[in-house]
């Protein structure tokens, strides 16, 4: 198992920018594909951006390409999501989760959030206009 905690939302005006964390503990974090939700009230749970184990694929959802960037650190144990010229239609909580790939391509990542086993308890982000 992998345990996750997101860190580094909070409030920000329009055309800001926001780093989230993403520490993972409890097995080998490089093992893991790591993807980046939100879930906006009264919304479903969408798919923000993946990253593979290797960190050598990304994939994003369309309405973020050129605004946000997925990263990891498989030294630290951390994934990121830099988001820039946030918009208030940003607003959600933001949750990171994990899939195991080890028998799977080290370039495997996947939006699909029923493949993720793993979640964080999510971080607020709020974009004021």
């Amino acid at each position: 198992q992998v345990q996750l905690v997101e860190s580094g939302g909070g409030l920000v005006q329009a055309g800001g920018s926001l780093r989230l964390s993403c520490v993972a503990s409890g097995r080998t974090f490089s093992m893991y594909a790591m993807g980046w939700f939100r879930q906006a009230p009264g919304k479903e749970r969408d798919f923000v951006a993946g990253i593979s184990r290797s960190g050598g694929n990304t994939f994003y959802a369309d309405s973020m390409k050129g605004r946000f960037t997925i990263s990891r650190d498989n030294a630290k144990n951390t994934g990121y999501l830099q988001m820039t010229s946030l918009k208030p239609e940003d607003t959600a909580v933001y949750y990171c989760a994990a899939k195991n790939t080890y028998l799977l391509s080290s370039f495997y990542i996947t939006n699909s959030s029923t493949e993720y086993a793993y979640w964080g308890q999510g971080t607020q982000v709020t974009v004021s206009s």
